[in-house]
Order: structure tokens, then sequence, then C-alpha cells
């Protein structure tokens, strides 16, 4: 592990857009067949990667290079973990992530922009913390709470 934490340069570069909104939890379960037909389950993991494949537009030649220079230099060629901003159910957050792979890139859109896509590793899974889903009615109804306490109560 590195000894300081990475952050992807969001100063300079966008955050990249979910492929259809890529996001594949791997299973925490453990799956055993019986003689019987049957399946015994049970969870081996609490906390498991969540693969996401993404894709980045960079509208100028100096933002594509730059990508590529941090994921050379400062992600060591996709080795190294690093924090980067996503957008996911929960809003966008920074999460955990590094390159399972290699990008794909650089494509040329519409003779506009450079596109580049890969597969991220997520070190968690993008979930609400623990101990929320004994209220589902807050999760599901917290923008009408939001609303009402900023207009109720406003700063």
């Amino acid at each position: 592990d590195q000894m300081t934490d990475i952050y992807y340069p969001h100063d300079y570069l966008p955050i990249p857009l979910q492929n259809g909104f890529g996001m594949k939890p791997v299973s925490p379960l453990l799956r055993t067949e019986m003689t019987s037909g049957r399946a015994r389950q049970r969870r081996q993991y609490t906390s498991t990667p969540t693969l996401a494949g993404v894709t980045w537009s960079f509208k100028k030649d100096a933002q594509a290079q730059l990508f590529e220079v941090w994921y050379r230099e400062t992600i060591n060629d996709g080795a190294a973990w690093f924090y980067m901003n996503l957008k996911t159910p929960k809003g966008v957050e920074s999460y955990k992530c590094r390159f399972v792979d290699i990008y794909e890139g650089p494509i040329l859109l519409s003779g506009k922009y450079w596109q580049y896509s890969a597969t991220l590793e997520l070190w968690e899974r993008p979930i609400l913390a623990p101990g929320r889903a004994e209220f589902p009615d807050y999760i599901v109804n917290s923008n009408i709470i939001d609303l009402a306490l900023n207009r109720e109560w406003p700063q």
C-alpha cells in the first residue's frame, strides 16, 4: 500500500460517467450445493468490492494528456488505489478506487472530445451506512424532509 492517499485531479479533470450505470457488486455469499438439490448459503464477507464501468470525456487535448500521465506516474499504471468522486444513488461522493485493467482509448468523438473508458474496482459497495435499513421511510422521503427543514428553519 502507498504511504499517502492519492486523489484524482478533480481541479483539472471531469468525473467519469457510469456506462449505463454499470455497477456490479461482487457477491458476498458463499453457496454450497447439497446432494438434496437444495443449497446452503451464508454471508462470507460484509465488505465486498463493486466493479463500475466508467467513461471519461475530455474536451481539451491537454486534459487527455494529463489523464494519461496521471495514470502512468501517479497511480503507477493503475496499480495504486486512489480517491475519486463518483455519482451513485447516494449522490456524488468520494470512493476509494483502482483500475481493474488499463483504460481503453483515447477515441476521438464527433471530432470534439477524447473518450476513455475503464472498469474500476470500488473498495466498498456504494450504499448507506449500516443501521439505515431500519428507517426506510426516512431514506425514501429524505428529499422531502430536507425541503421541509430548509423551509421551516432557514439558515
